[in-house]
């Protein structure tokens, strides 16, 4: 086997559709400059859907043009046979290409070309003879990977890194250093992926839900967001109610009432979780590409190597992981014809505590030191609109669904009474009430209180007693038959609920004391 460097060759043509764009173009070079110069460990980021594996087949292209082998590393078993695959369509001698999985068809250690399961690997407690190897979905790094690393056998040999997120704790430990393909918001743009709109609905409280290794624990999770399964549904029915749809669960009981739910209301729902079998998994995707099964409610899974065309994501799962809350979204971002964008329909506050996909972003590989993010993660995240839940970009004032325009920011000193009172936090220090709403903002609350009090056949005078404490004034008399009501948005039926749960504790509070 010859020892020159993979990188060192001219890539072969990929054969249409698989002509590589400009930018992977770009990255190929960049990494064969960086290896060159003795760098061997090198991730590669590029979003969902940027053509990473059409990256690995081009190295893999590469190799063989010089007489040289490579290992192409994946995660997950349903990830073997699609990368085979598109090996295959980029113009890779199928003859060329051996599986390393358990007892797959296509098992031959002898061929140049290996496509490998992590799992098969530590099993077998092999590492394949390459010149070089590719880790898919580097973030993600087990024990097995880790060794690979650290094999005095391949210090001098170039281990690639693959992900859409590499921004996992320490893996600027194991990798030296980062390059960066793409960003979702350049990809956008370019019109290579999808653009999305987001609607924060139903957002449930998280407050008494504890923490556990960065994240929400699962069961107190799953508990709180089996409260909001009937919302999640007729919410899909109001802003959706077509096929594509992908519906993310917290936990198998959350995922089967959800199933359940849509099932009850006439809607064809499927359901995938890790144990699922790969021929029930086959039929599923099937099902979902000709429509018959218009939903799926996913459990841990189809959060990566899925290529569907996905047109509407409901996100039930809250998270406080940016890499989780990319690769959902990252499932709906893919281009197809007669798509315009993806909805995101977001019952989670995940978007207003992390931030739109395309702002989720670093430059560098994490060191895992503590706080080696703080810095970044001080980002301004997005605010929903009051009247309809959409949530718009970064600092346009006016909602691209409804058309409610924010008010604009007022100063830090308002006059109360002859004297300036300093705002702090949105509200004025000793003020429990007074922050700037205009008539429009305040008529639009007050015409949600009254529909939200006739459909649940509160006393008449609910919706102004609820005016009064929000605002902390009575709405005008001429209000009451001046005022239409209409159908509640998710931040008056937000702060209701919040205001309901506040009673709650209040009450039980003074009956132990």
């Amino acid at each position: 086997m010859s020892n020159l460097p993979l990188f060192e060759v001219d890539l072969p043509a990929v054969p249409e559709p698989f002509v590589l764009r400009d930018y992977q173009l770009r990255a190929l070079e960049a990494l064969r400059q960086t290896v060159g110069q003795g760098v061997k460990r090198v991730v590669l980021m590029a979003p969902t859907g940027a053509g990473k594996t059409m990256l690995a087949a081009a190295m893999a292209q590469g190799a063989l043009a010089k007489g040289n082998g490579l290992a192409f590393v994946v995660p997950m078993l349903n990830l073997i046979d699609q990368a085979r695959g598109m090996f295959i369509a980029a113009g890779i001698d199928a003859t060329a290409i051996g599986v390393m999985q358990q007892d797959h068809v296509e098992t031959d250690w002898s061929r140049p070309i290996q496509i490998c399961s992590i799992a098969t690997l530590r099993s077998r407690r092999v590492i394949p003879d390459a010149a070089t190897a590719v880790f898919d979905e580097c973030h993600v790094l087990s024990k097995s990977h880790i060794e690979w690393l650290s094999d005095p056998a391949w210090a001098r040999r170039p281990i690639i890194g693959l992900s859409a997120t590499p921004w996992s704790r320490g893996l600027g430990k194991h990798f030296d250093t980062l390059h960066v393909v793409a960003t979702t918001k350049e990809m956008i743009e370019q019109g290579v992926l999808s653009p999305f709109r987001v609607f924060s609905v139903s957002a449930p409280d998280l407050s008494r839900v504890k923490v556990t290794a960065g994240d929400y624990q699962k069961d107190q999770l799953s508990e709180v967001m089996r409260r909001l399964t009937a919302d999640i549904v007729k919410t899909w029915q109001r802003l959706w109610g077509r096929d594509r749809t992908l519906c993310f669960a917290v936990d198998l009981a959350h995922a089967r009432q959800l199933q359940a739910r849509f099932a009850g209301a006439g809607i064809s729902c499927g359901y995938q979780d890790g144990g699922t079998p790969a021929v029930e998994r086959a039929e599923l995707r099937r099902r979902f590409q000709s429509g018959e099964t218009r939903v799926v409610v996913s459990v841990g899974t189809m959060t990566t190597g899925v290529d569907l065309d996905v047109r509407c994501i409901s996100m039930a799962q809250p998270t406080k992981s940016e890499i989780k809350l990319v690769q959902i979204l990252g499932r709906g971002l893919r281009t197809a014809p007669g798509k315009d964008s993806c909805l995101i329909l977001d019952h989670t506050t995940n978007t207003e505590r992390l931030g739109f996909v395309t702002d989720i972003h670093y430059d560098y590989l994490d060191s895992g030191e503590k706080n080696s993010k703080g810095k970044d993660r001080k980002r301004l995240v997005p605010k929903p609109c009051e009247a309809c839940g959409y949530i718009p970009p970064m600092r346009e004032r006016k909602c691209g669904n409804c058309g409610f325009e924010r008010p604009l920011p007022v100063s830090g000193l308002v006059e109360h009474d002859g004297a300036l009172v300093e705002v702090t936090g949105g509200r004025a220090r000793g003020q429990k009430h007074l922050i700037e709403f205009t008539v429009a903002e305040k008529k639009a609350f007050y015409a949600q209180l009254m529909w939200l009090g006739a459909q649940r056949r509160y006393k008449s005078g609910w919706a102004a007693v609820q005016f009064k404490e929000r605002f902390g004034s009575w709405p005008p008399r001429n209000w009451n038959w001046g005022v239409r009501a209409v159908e509640a948005g998710p931040l008056v039926l937000s702060w209701v609920q919040h205001r309901m749960i506040a009673y709650a504790k209040a009450r039980a509070k003074k009956g132990r004391v």
